[in-house]
């Protein structure tokens, strides 16, 4: 799937930064909440992973908002009628002339009252941890107080830039580096601090309650049941006060659902929702490189060290895994106490990341092992099966201390990456037919 390039819609005076992705018979219109850049928005495999979904089965148009990103800055609150022409008018450039809206936090509004007012353009509406009002008043109690919202602010200027608020909208995120990273230059590419508050105001101030019994278009409204920062009852009032709409309470305690170990559930409702079916995810099938590590005498260790600082080793090990293999484009299917299991798009970056992952623990006195195959696997949601993840997993079995064997498959498949591997003969994997000839990653 190829994304087109980033275009630029003419909105009034403005000019609007989009992109589309996809090619489905259904338009799909999505409204980022809070911070967005189209060029590097996509840098976090989570967020990846969810617009992707959206565009497997549809044209995904994304866009960002006046005033941040790479639309044109603006010098004051835009009310949200200009907020509604920006969205017409990306949708104008791209000849759509019916689409579903999809509007995550605060781009649930602006969802909600595009849908209301332009019936005729919105095939459906979907909100994700969305509110009709965020700030609290004395008949909508669910809204933050005025105390919460002014340490909001205040926590926007302070720490905007710097990845702070990341535990707050990801917790699933919380504690790694790398993301903090991303996220904090995504805030940046975002819009300045005064900016950002601006438009955080704005928010506190739109109240869109009275909009609700007019939106007649199909409805879904999703809700993280442990958020805490879009609380559920903002989601049990849009499901209560928008007529026929559908109410979806999921588990987990994230603003950004797609970051949730359990996101699938949220891709597959949105769409079923939106096409009357979903995506045989259950069996796919999928080529990939499979890799297993582990800790070299973990039980050892752990004695020596002790409960504590075993898992704070752990905590370490974990982090430093979930960046090497977000780096190599892969992606963590588990950890399994003392080791992983991740595949990837691909053979060299794949043995690159273990070998890095490798060497960043050596320092640490923590000494892996690892396995790579590569062949068809079966995707299950989030976890993975088939004959090449039994393979990838006997061939970690064989590996020495510090040694990352792969199959010969894997050694055919990165030919010319400058990569050398040494013969270790061929062997016999325990429940896989046949003998299986084995090399070593040199050093």
């Amino acid at each position: 799937m190829r994304s087109e390039e980033i275009r630029y819609a003419d909105s009034g005076e403005l000019q609007i930064a989009y992109r589309v992705l996809g090619e489905g018979d259904l338009d799909v219109v999505f409204a980022f909440d809070w911070a967005s850049n189209l060029e590097l928005i996509w840098q976090h495999p989570t967020v990846d992973r969810f617009l992707r979904r959206l565009a497997s089965f549809s044209r995904l148009i994304l866009f960002d908002t006046r005033g941040m990103g790479l639309s044109d800055p603006v010098e004051r609150a835009s009310p949200p009628e200009e907020w509604m022409d920006d969205v017409r008018a990306v949708m104008d450039a791209v000849g759509s002339e019916r689409a579903a809206i999809v509007g995550h936090g605060h781009g649930g509004q602006l969802g909600m009252l595009f849908a209301a007012s332009h019936p005729e353009r919105t095939h459906a509406l979907v909100t994700i941890n969305a509110f009709a009002r965020l700030a609290r008043d004395a008949d909508y109690p669910a809204g933050m107080p005025d105390s919460v919202q002014r340490v909001f602010l205040e926590g926007i200027r302070d720490g905007w830039g710097t990845g702070a608020a990341l535990p707050i909208i990801a917790p699933d995120l919380a504690g790694d580096e790398q993301a903090t990273r991303w996220w904090a230059v995504v805030e940046r590419a975002s819009g300045s601090p005064r900016r950002a508050a601006m438009k955080q105001q704005l928010v506190f101030d739109t109240d869109v309650r009275r909009v609700l019994s007019t939106i007649a278009v199909p409805t879904l409204v999703v809700q993280s049941a442990g958020n805490h920062f879009v609380v559920a009852p903002h989601g049990r009032y849009l499901a209560e006060h928008i007529p026929g709409a559908r109410y979806l309470e999921l588990p987990g305690g994230g603003h950004w659902p797609w970051a949730s170990p359990d996101a699938m559930p949220t891709m597959d409702a949105i769409e079923e929702f939106l096409t009357g079916t979903r995506s045989n995810l259950g069996t796919e099938r999928v080529l990939a490189t499979v890799a297993f590590t582990d800790i070299v005498d973990s039980t050892r260790i752990a004695a020596e060290l002790g409960d504590r600082r075993w898992r704070e080793l752990l905590e370490t090990h974990d982090s430093v895994a979930r960046r090497e293999i977000d780096a190599a484009r892969g992606r963590l299917v588990k950890t399994t106490g003392d080791g992983l299991l991740a595949t990837f798009d691909g053979p060299a970056r794949a043995i690159r990341a273990v070998r890095a992952l490798e060497q960043t623990l050596a320092p640490l006195g923590l000494e892996i092992r690892g396995g790579l195959h590569a062949g068809e696997v079966e995707v299950r949601g989030e976890d993975i099966g088939g004959i090449a993840v039994h393979i990838g997993s006997r061939v970690a079995a064989l590996a020495h201390p510090g040694e990352v064997l792969v199959s010969s498959t894997v050694k055919d498949l990165v030919a010319g990456s400058g990569l050398r591997f040494e013969d270790r003969g061929a062997h016999a994997l325990k429940g896989v037919p046949g003998e299986w000839r084995l090399f070593a990653l040199a050093p």
